[in-house]
């Protein structure tokens, strides 16, 4: 029972070791995602207005943009997978790569090839497991991305869109909306051809409209305000994900606390039952040798 004593005092030290790990790791996480959340909400306003800039001049003005053009042959889609480059995060960039594979689906049923393009390592090795192609991988951002970064994948991005007969007809982001604490939601939205994405609120009926000049041309204000659309929402898509992936670290790392707490007491109980065994044991031979002990003096007076 001794060393079967002492294993249980080790793993019980392991999983201590461990918790400490795990509980610093929540610490973390949750000081973190204050400043995620704020900076998400800080980016909203400019995605809203830029958003709103690009819907006045798409719906008054008569100019044909290229990256507002529908294509009825369209044969090609990209599809940005944004994930994490740290694990430890529970169900977070599994639950995002179920969706991208949702969506290539649902294009493969339409006839079209998709083209994937991947943010974070979790999806780098996801596909490279499964020896699937990468078009573009962009990492070692996911918990604290930059607007550099979104306008690198932008310009990745309406480049390929741009490009005739090689290029891709349609671009799709997949990314995790931070939603509360307890929820994030996996969502893919197209973005080229241009989809407008207003919010859930909708203006009133009776709300007057206003009136815009265009200076120098409806064309180049869409020249100049597109490309800044899209990157605008794919950073704002890289801050819902970062904060996202906080939120389940953390939830993952307290739920990891947890288990550990609850494993060091199953082990300190299993221990305790350990070392009284052997004390009963230790107890019992004492007793036995003192009784041989004393039959055999009987025996010889």
């Amino acid at each position: 029972m001794a060393v079967s004593l002492r294993e249980y005092r080790a793993r019980i030290k392991s999983v201590e070791s461990t918790k400490k790990i795990t509980r610093a790791m929540e610490l973390i996480a949750a000081s973190r995602i204050i400043k995620a959340q704020q900076r998400a909400q800080a980016a909203a306003p400019y995605a809203r207005e830029l958003t709103r800039a690009v819907s006045a001049v798409a719906t008054y003005s008569n100019v044909d943009h290229p990256l507002t053009q529908e294509t009825t042959d369209s044969n090609r889609a990209a599809v940005l997978v944004v994930t994490s480059d740290r694990g430890l995060a529970g169900a977070y960039s599994s639950s995002v790569l179920k969706e991208a594979e949702r969506l290539v689906e649902k294009l493969k049923g339409e006839g079209k090839d998709a083209a994937i393009y991947v943010s974070g390592r979790k999806g780098v090795a996801y596909y490279k497991f499964r020896d699937r192609d990468i078009a573009e991988s962009w990492t070692g951002h996911s918990d604290q991305p930059t607007y550099d970064v979104a306008k690198a994948i932008g310009d990745e991005l309406i480049g390929e869109f741009l490009t005739e007969d090689t290029g891709v007809d349609e671009v799709h982001v997949v990314y995790t909306r931070f939603r509360s604490m307890l929820t994030q939601e996996p969502t893919a939205v197209r973005l080229l051809p241009l989809e407008i994405v207003e919010g859930e609120s909708k203006p009133d009926a009776e709300e007057a409209l206003p009136l815009y000049e265009f200076e120098p041309s409806p064309s180049e204000v869409l020249d100049g305000l597109l490309p800044k659309y899209v990157q605008s929402r794919i950073y704002f898509a890289l801050l819902q994900a970062a904060a996202s992936e906080l939120a389940a670290r953390q939830r993952a790392m307290k739920s990891a606390t947890d288990n550990a707490e609850e494993l060091i007491k199953k082990y300190k109980r299993i221990a305790n039952q350990a070392r009284q065994a052997g004390i009963t044991q230790e107890i019992s031979e004492i007793v036995g040798g003192v009784n041989a002990l004393a039959d055999a003096n009987a025996g010889k007076e």
